[in-house]
């Protein structure tokens, strides 16, 4: 599973990217700082189970604080997007590409409004941070198209001439952007297309299949970035009255990328994710005055201003959880909750909503599938079949035939 992170120009986009994975990458204040994707890691918190077994867990990847389970997620960073990206403008193409292997999208927009249409910067709260949500879903939605109607004339006739199964052909023609047939099928009786001649399909059909496809393989979350600018509330509570049906979360990378870097080199004790943090006794020595103030600054305007800590958190599990309807899962025994090297409660899965315990046996290993007798609930120690279907935090023991 990857998520991409994508946004016009200059609105922060790499901050957000390296707030989340610590990366080294480039950051400036000037359009395109970003040209190849970067790829990373972010972690999405969760409660971790070994809090229930009172005890503590080692992590084999990702790691665990104060019973607090960070599990890794592959994260794309792609360079800023600009209208008319589908055409080519600004390298469009090439960026809107990247995105073809990303399971969500986290965009992410400055707030302030202190960014134009160009990816400039400009007096915040001079521009309307609305114009980005519209104009990325519109070049999103002429991507879509664009790869839809390339060829369009010739594969019509296939269809027509063949008697082919129209979702079975479209799906494969768009199968690369994870367009399955079930989806394809679902697709065609929602917009009325299902009983309607292929050759007869107009442009505006083709269009608003591919804005019906992209919602569902791209779903996407709004990272409202530089809440920390004065005025940016204001912006924030606006846009959520404006897109009742999307999700805006408000954060700010910026405090997020410090945050993290001074509880690195330990001069404050930080989980990210929450609404504060104390100065550590080396913090109280090391740092200056001036450091000291930026920090209560974070705390003040911040932490203690949103719900959400600095947001950076908050998105990245929204759009794991929320946008994807995954779980998570723990490999386990009942009599021993450590793997042979002695780590304990090593792995945590990430499965969809709905996953059964025959499901969870193959994402551990095609073996494991293949010869699955039962599972065992750890925590309640009762015997499941392959059909149960899974719980968020469940603790799950797989017994095979060999």
């Amino acid at each position: 599973m990857i998520v991409g992170i994508v946004g016009k120009a200059n609105v922060g986009k790499s901050t957000f990217f390296k707030s989340m994975t610590l990366a080294s990458i480039e950051i400036a204040n000037y359009p395109f700082v970003t040209i190849k994707p970067n790829h990373g890691i972010g972690f999405v918190r969760i409660p971790c189970v070994d809090k229930f077994f009172n005890t503590q867990c080692n992590p084999r990847v990702g790691y665990c604080v104060d019973h607090n389970r960070f599990v890794p997620i592959d994260l794309i960073d792609v360079a800023g997007l600009v209208p008319g990206a589908h055409e080519g403008k600004g390298m469009g193409n090439q960026f809107l590409n990247d995105l073809n292997q990303a399971d969500a999208l986290i965009h992410v927009i400055d707030v302030s409004g202190g960014t134009n249409e160009k990816g400039e910067p400009v007096r915040p709260l001079s521009y309307d941070p609305a114009n980005d949500i519209k104009f990325l879903e519109v070049e999103l939605d002429h991507w879509y198209f664009g790869i839809l109607n390339k060829g369009w004339e010739r594969l019509a006739r296939q269809i027509q001439q063949e008697h082919s199964i129209v979702q079975r052909v479209l799906a494969k023609q768009l199968g690369g952007l994870g367009v399955d047939e079930e989806m394809m099928k679902a697709a065609l009786k929602e917009l009325n297309l299902a009983d309607k001649i292929v050759i007869q399909w107009t442009e505006d059909d083709l269009f608003k299949l591919a804005s019906y496809l992209r919602k569902r393989t791209k779903p996407m979350i709004i990272a409202a970035n530089k809440m920390d600018v004065p005025g940016a509330k204001d912006n924030y509570l606006r846009l959520r009255a404006d897109f009742p049906h999307l999700s805006i979360i408000p954060c700010s990378a910026e405090s997020e990328l410090a945050l993290k870097e001074a509880n690195k080199h330990g001069l404050i004790k930080y989980i990210p994710g929450d609404t504060d943090f104390k100065i550590t006794p080396e913090g109280e020595a090391k740092l200056s005055d001036k450091q000291k103030q930026a920090l209560n600054f974070i705390k003040a305007n911040v932490l203690e201003k949103y719900v959400e800590g600095t947001g950076v958190q908050s998105v990245l599990n929204a759009t794991v959880f929320g946008l994807l309807k995954l779980i998570t899962i723990f490999p386990g025994g009942v009599n021993k909750l450590a793997d042979k090297d002695g780590n304990v409660l090593p792995d945590c899965f990430l499965l969809k909503q709905g996953s059964t315990a025959l499901d969870f046996a193959y994402k551990i290993h095609t073996d494991l599938g293949d010869n699955f007798v039962k599972a065992i609930d750890v925590k309640t120690k009762r015997a499941l079949g392959k059909e149960h279907v899974l719980n968020n935090g469940d603790v799950i023991e797989i017994i095979t035939s060999k």
